[in-house]
């Protein structure tokens, strides 16, 4: 399993508003992120537009616009950035939701129920989600070596 640009990006984001917000700042732009994360400015709106979409962040529109945290940095998790940019998590389409898995059979898996690696991937899968769900914006923040 291997994170995107995407993924990383949406977390160095989040991280920098957050940042930002501690340092003062009530609204961060698009602009001021993507530079300070030497990120494709055009590259970054569509992850924060997915952000966005998911109620992780705030636009806020005209002359010193930008982005806002809906919520407190210790009340956002790895886990719910990386979901709303990057999608499910799960190793195998067998694990998904029960409104992704129906995506997964339609793609060819046929054996999800009878699969010897099915007890594996789901080990996995559950390791990797209570670890990304147990680190906030503020963990990130706070120890940059997590």
């Amino acid at each position: 399993m291997r994170i995107s640009t995407r993924g990383r990006y949406g977390l160095r984001a989040m991280a920098d508003i957050a940042a930002k917000a501690r340092d003062g700042a009530a609204v961060v732009s698009t602009r001021s992120i993507a530079e300070s994360q030497s990120i494709s400015e055009n590259y970054l709106e569509q992850i924060l537009a997915q952000l966005k979409e998911r109620g992780l962040l705030k636009s806020v529109r005209g002359a010193g616009g930008g982005f806002m945290l809906t919520r407190g940095p210790g009340e956002i998790t790895a886990g719910e950035i990386l979901r709303a940019v990057e999608g499910s998590l799960s190793p195998a389409e067998c694990l998904d939701e029960p409104g992704e898995r129906a995506k997964a059979h339609s793609k060819g898996c046929t054996s999800c129920d009878d699969c010897a690696a099915k007890g594996v991937l789901s080990r996995v899968y559950g390791s990797v989600t209570e670890v990304v769900d147990s680190i906030t914006i503020l963990d990130i923040l706070d120890s940059k070596s997590i």
